[in-house]
């Protein structure tokens, strides 16, 4: 690679739910105190978020993996710390085992009080969290184009990050319910292909220049340009439970830009499947994760998700080591052999019914594992 290559920085952004200790229920209305002790201790790295029982961090920009996860490790420490003064604690799971989304409030701010009007009860619904991932791209057609080649990997994320099986206090049988909860609104999914970032921003205008949506931050696709970076924003995971899961599937992504992009220089591409396809093996890392395997288009059949992983790591093997994140990289193997935090739950649940709880007792054991596991190994 030459002096003009992109510079594939990474930034992660993290969204946890807080929940009470006590009852392990939602803390539907957290002291407005605790956002500001974190601002005053991670100034411009963590906001609230739409709703109030939910906060959301975002690291600095990374010029390595290790860096990202430092600094992740740090946020997570951060917000542990200053919830737990407050008899609270935060989860990193996309939804929460039981709590009902009827009883949550949105947070009064301008942006997040115009969702609440346009949006409805779809904006009630969303007690989800993700997980983005932005590889810095400073070249706009190249994002574009870059973007429309990842959608084919976008699925294989997802799968790899599942932490959304219950839902309102069942058992979806969904490794990722979030992404049920969030179809709900429009400008969602796989995002169009567009030829040049020329295109993309026409498209945007229209819709600016209707007053449909004031900006691009309004477009939550599975992937997309980010409307305040120059980079490439990966948006389609569950926020992962273990933190060194969660660099585990951000390193694989910053690697997966970098191929494509090496692809580029030497005249060649990823081919650009339909949505149609891909949507096929969205669904299915969607509802079972990795258990039950992707179709290989080129193959015409379903391959186990861990021969399509170890195709994956060679493909990148280059990047990865280029980016010095082969040993992040690498970890998504453990991933498949130990499950994602989605099997963790249900084995928890299962177990705990299995002693003989009830189930809520159950649910809240879950809860329990959740704690635990986020501040785990920081």
């Amino acid at each position: 690679m030459t002096a003009g290559d992109p510079p594939f920085t990474v930034g992660v952004e993290e969204e946890y739910l807080l929940v009470d200790r006590q009852t392990r229920d939602i803390a539907a209305e957290p002291p407005a105190a605790m956002i500001e002790e974190c601002r005053s201790l991670i100034p411009d790295r963590v906001r609230p978020e739409l709703l109030r029982s939910q906060i959301e961090v975002g690291t600095r920009v990374c010029h390595t993996i290790g860096e990202a996860r430092e600094e992740l490790a740090g946020l997570r420490r951060t917000v542990a710390g200053v919830a737990a003064s407050h008899g609270l604690a935060p989860i990193a799971a996309s939804t929460h085992p039981f709590s009902e989304w009827q009883d949550q409030r949105h947070t009064d701010k301008e942006r997040y009080n115009i969702l609440a009007r346009d949006l409805q009860a779809m904006a009630r619904r969303l007690l989800i969290c993700g997980m983005h991932v932005h590889v810095g791209i400073d070249d706009d057609d190249l994002r574009i184009d870059l973007i429309n080649q990842a959608c084919y990997f976008l699925p294989h994320l997802l799968a790899l990050s599942t932490s959304s099986p219950f839902w309102r206090g069942e058992d979806t049988g969904l490794k990722s319910y979030r992404l049920s909860v969030f179809h709900g609104l429009p400008r969602t999914g796989l995002p169009e292909y567009f030829e040049s970032f020329g295109e993309y921003r026409r498209h945007v205008k229209i819709l600016t220049g209707a007053g449909l949506i004031k900006d691009g931050t309004l477009l939550w696709w599975d992937i997309r340009a980010s409307a305040n970076f120059p980079t490439i924003e990966m948006r389609i995971t569950d926020v992962c439970t273990r933190l060194d899961d969660a660099i585990a599937v951000a390193a694989l992504f910053v690697c997966i830009v970098r191929m494509l992009y090496r692809l580029r220089r030497a005249n060649q591409r990823w081919r650009r499947y339909s949505r149609m396809l891909i949507n096929e093996n969205r669904w299915r890392a969607q509802r079972y994760g990795i258990d039950e395997g992707l179709v290989d288009f080129g193959k015409g059949q379903i391959v186990p998700f861990s021969d399509l992983l170890e195709e994956l790591i060679g493909l990148i093997a280059e990047d990865a080591e280029a980016l010095g994140c082969r040993q992040q990289v690498e970890r998504t193997r453990r991933i498949v052999r130990e499950g994602t935090s989605a099997h963790r739950q249900s084995e928890t649940y299962a177990r705990a019914v299995g002693a003989g709880a009830k189930p809520r007792e159950a649910l809240r054991a879950v809860v329990d594992g959740l704690i635990e596991e986020t501040v785990a190994d920081l």
